[in-house]
């Protein structure tokens, strides 16, 4: 009942391959007199990336996917935009804390580089009031858990709801892990939704 879902897509090696070439690019001079990341250090982009010219297949891919999942929930309304957009660099050590991403329907993230050990995104159980008891387990199941990991590579797409609360480990990796975040809301929105529904 209720379920939280979250939509996983493969890009295509050779689109992806071609995204991550010009999408790396880009960084690489957005942060040229930026010094080196240290280790546990992460970086972030403006939150209008995906008005760069680098990201316009990864806006058009977000765009697809959007369309159906609205399609799969029987959403009656035309469509989403991209509310932002933003790189994070996640130097060796670096983590990103617990958080959702409030006034917006779905988010999402394309990983652009990951390695083993930084190849998870951490999903937490939305329903608050489940946390009040927690017994102990003698195994964790989909039944029990608080928390889903969900594994991901270069070239992955994760769509999921905005209020899904959701998390990143430390990266264990040698390099730096690279991946692109962005925030989806109803076009019509200021026009038709705001208006109170009684």
């Amino acid at each position: 009942m209720f379920p939280s879902l979250v939509w996983k897509t493969q890009i295509e090696q050779n689109l992806h391959e071609a995204m991550r070439a010009r999408i790396l690019a880009a960084l690489a001079e957005m942060r040229q007199d930026a010094p080196p990341l240290k280790l546990g250090q992460g970086w972030q982009s403006g939150h209008d990336f995906h008005q760069h010219e680098a990201l316009r297949e990864l806006v058009s891919c977000i765009d697809h996917c959007a369309a159906g999942i609205l399609r799969f929930l029987r959403i009656g309304t035309e469509g989403c935009e991209i509310t932002g957009c933003w790189a994070t660099v996640l130097a060796p050590g670096a983590s990103h804390q617990l958080h959702s991403h409030p006034n917006n329907f779905l988010s999402g993230v394309y990983y652009v580089r990951t390695g083993e050990g930084a190849d998870t995104l951490n999903f937490h159980d939305p329903r608050k009031q489940a946390s009040i008891i927690r017994p102990p387990v003698t195994e964790l199941t989909a039944e029990n858990t608080d928390q889903v990991v969900v594994r991901v590579r270069e070239g992955t797409l994760l769509l999921f709801p905005s209020y899904l609360e959701h998390s990143v480990d430390a990266n264990r990796s040698d390099d730096e892990r690279v991946s692109i975040s962005f925030n989806l809301m109803f076009s019509s929105f200021t026009q038709r939704l705001s208006k109170p529904l009684w």
